[in-house]
C-alpha cells in the first residue's frame, strides 16, 4: 500500500513539472522539442513491434497489437503537426509555391 502512494505521489508530481516545464516554453522551440518527442515514439513503437512478435498469449498480442497501432497513431499525429508548424513560419510566398505544386 504505501509503495502505491508513493508511486502515485511520483506520478503527480511529474506532471506538474511536466506541465509547467511545456508551459514556459517558447513557440520557437516547440517545433524541435516535437521532433524529438517524434524519434522518442519511434522508438516506442520499435519496441512495441518487438514485444508482440515474441508474444506467446492469445492476450498478450492483443494487448500488443493495441500498442503498436496507438503507437503509430500517435507518431504519425506527431509528425502532422510538426508539419503544421513548420508551415507556419514560411512566408507567404513559400506557401502559395508549395499549393501549386
Amino acid at each position: 500500500m504505501t509503495e502505491s502512494i508513493a508511486l502515485l505521489t511520483i506520478f503527480v508530481l511529474a506532471a506538474f513539472v511536466g506541465v509547467e516545464v511545456i508551459s514556459k516554453v517558447s513557440s520557437t522551440l516547440h517545433t524541435p522539442l516535437m521532433s524529438g518527442a517524434n524519434a522518442i515514439h519511434g522508438v516506442i513503437l520499435v519496441g512495441a513491434i518487438i514485444v508482440t512478435g515474441q508474444a506467446e498469449s492469445t492476450l498478450v498480442v492483443i494487448v500488443g497489437l493495441l500498442a503498436v497501432v496507438l503507437a503509430t497513431v500517435n507518431m504519425v499525429g506527431g509528425f502532422v503537426v510538426t508539419d503544421r508548424m513548420l508551415q507556419m513560419f514560411r512566408g507567404p510566398a513559400a506557401r502559395k509555391k508549395e499549393l501549386h505544386k
